[in-house]
């Protein structure tokens, strides 16, 4: 056995160690088929080209194709993979042994990991749009043994397979609409598990098809690369303020003149006068946020940041990288960053400016209140066809989509 071997295995043991730790973490309980299959299958031989340490970080994704300065495809950080693999595992009844299994978007790693969660009764294809991909995904899964995963270069906004059913579908690309295409190949209870952009904020949604419909079983907080092809749908960024922009996904319009006018006028802070532990998970409250925002008649946008305006104090978001902001005539307010106390709790509290701050603030932080009040719920996401009638839809805040009618719903606890 050579020292890099040797190496390699310390690193894989250590790696799903630090995942099946992590989980622990979060409150989750690692699936034991998951952490089987995370320990059988080499990660280093899908990183061909980063060193093993790289290869076997638990918290880095491995870029694979870069355009310009764009990763276009990487193999999936260990942390997301091993999260969305166990969402599927549980949204499936009876787990995955035997079951038959389309992977959207290729990297070869995710696909060996479900050839062995299926396990030989069962199947997985995997497809991506660009041919260099996919010959890198044969490849690799062929180096690692895994040469019984068909590999299809095709774009999956069409049918793979025209009229085979699947009982899982798992898309590693990031998604803005759920095509007919990929409800249409689902067995009838068949599991998408999808990282959807929703409100501009992306979650890996598992979803269980019930006729022409999807509705959700879990959903995580995650990052991928973006959709290409016929599905794709770009993000818009519009600057407002030096180092200051507003992530624009549904197709919005603003005034970049208008929100920069009122972001230059003083900043109100209102606080939501709670005492929360550490552990606080928020991505609830901001998918809650947007809803009361959108069914108020306000705007909802994302506010992002560069470290400099933030440093600079011309805002103070909750997360530099996405918060939950709205948006009128009179205000421009968003989640704030968060007030710590001598006992290493939090608060949590909203920004604004304009003539309408301090009203916007407080409500803000009132609907920040009502969401622990109602027991801090989690969403639940329905997908429809684009032409279901207003009446058919169940009740929760509607976003229409170029495919489908989503209804996002927060039910009190």
């Amino acid at each position: 056995m050579s020292v890099d071997t040797a190496n390699g295995e310390d690193l894989h043991t250590a790696m799903v160690d630090q995942l099946v730790a992590d989980h622990a973490e979060k409150g989750l309980v690692m699936r034991p088929e998951v952490e089987a299959a995370l320990r059988s299958v080499p990660r280093h031989l899908f990183t061909p080209d980063a060193a093993l340490a790289e290869a076997y970080r638990a918290d880095q994704a491995v870029v694979t194709k870069r355009i310009g300065d764009e990763a276009v495809s990487s193999v999936s950080a260990p942390w997301l993979i091993a999260e969305m693999l166990g969402q599927a595992a549980d949204a499936v009844d009876g787990g995955l042994a035997g079951r038959h299994v389309l992977e959207i978007g290729s990297g070869g790693y995710n696909a060996a990991l479900l050839r062995e969660l299926v396990g030989p009764s069962g199947s997985v294809t995997t497809v991506d749009i660009d041919r260099e991909v996919t010959d890198r995904a044969t490849a690799c899964l062929t180096a690692a043994g895994y040469d019984d995963v068909v590999v299809v270069c095709a774009d999956a906004e069409q049918p793979v397979n025209p009229g085979r059913r699947y009982d899982l579908i798992i898309v590693t690309v990031g998604a803005w609409d759920i095509p007919p295409a990929w409800t249409a190949q689902l067995a009838e209870n068949g599991t998408l598990v999808v990282p959807l952009r929703t409100f501009g904020m992306t979650r890996s949604w598992a979803m269980r098809r019930t006729g022409d419909r999807l509705v959700s079983h879990s959903q995580r907080l995650c990052g991928f690369v973006s959709m290409q092809g016929a599905g794709a749908h770009e993000v818009r960024y519009v600057d407002v303020a030096d180092g200051v922009h507003l992530r624009l996904d549904e197709d919005q319009q603003v005034d970049r003149h208008a929100v920069g006018e009122l972001l230059a006028q003083p900043q109100t802070q209102a606080w939501a006068g709670v005492s929360l532990p550490p552990r606080t998970v928020l991505a609830d409250l901001d998918l809650w946020l947007a809803s009361r925002i959108t069914d108020a008649g306000q705007q909802f946008v994302v506010l992002t940041a560069q470290q400099e305006a933030v440093d600079a104090g011309v805002v103070a978001p909750a997360w530099r990288f996405g918060t939950p902001a709205a948006l009128d005539n009179a205000a421009f307010c968003y989640r704030s960053t968060l007030r710590w106390d001598d006992d290493d709790m939090f608060d949590l509290g909203a920004c604004a400016h304009g003539p309408d701050a301090a009203s916007a603030t407080g409500r803000m932080v009132g609907q920040m209140r009502a969401w622990l009040d109602s027991g801090s719920p989690s969403p639940v996401l329905h997908v429809l066809p684009a032409d279901t009638p207003d009446g058919d839809l169940p009740a929760g805040t509607v976003l229409d989509k170029r495919h489908s009618r989503f209804v996002l719903t927060l039910t009190p606890a």
